[in-house]
């Protein structure tokens, strides 16, 4: 897969409210992660949408889950997360035309 279009993927992964909200409470709890039943107490999502919403987010590589016992634990991904925001931030200002110097009095 060409990198723009998995940046377009993961953008697309957290352009709904639900998703944004699973991934941001991933970022959050950091490289510790949480378990499915955390975020579905955190969030109040049931549990099948909030599946449907991590399969969403694992194929944009922005989560990756392990099973731990009878828990699934998941994590973001803090590479792709990065990679999504310096995509756009490189991009900054790079068409903005030089403003003249203005004439001081």
């Amino acid at each position: 897969m060409a990198k723009i279009d998995l940046i377009a993927k993961g953008f697309k992964a957290i352009g709904s409210t639900p998703r944004l909200a699973v991934f941001l409470e991933l970022v959050k709890a950091g490289k510790t992660g949480l378990s499915v039943g955390e975020i579905q107490e955190q969030l109040d999502i049931p549990l099948s949408t909030l599946a449907h919403h991590l399969r969403f987010l694992e194929n944009a590589e922005l989560i990756h889950q392990e099973k731990k016992g009878r828990s699934i634990f998941t994590y973001a991904n803090f590479h792709q997360a990065e990679l999504l925001a310096s995509y756009v931030l490189k991009e900054c200002c790079r068409n903005e035309k030089q403003t003249p110097k203005r004439k001081t009095a």
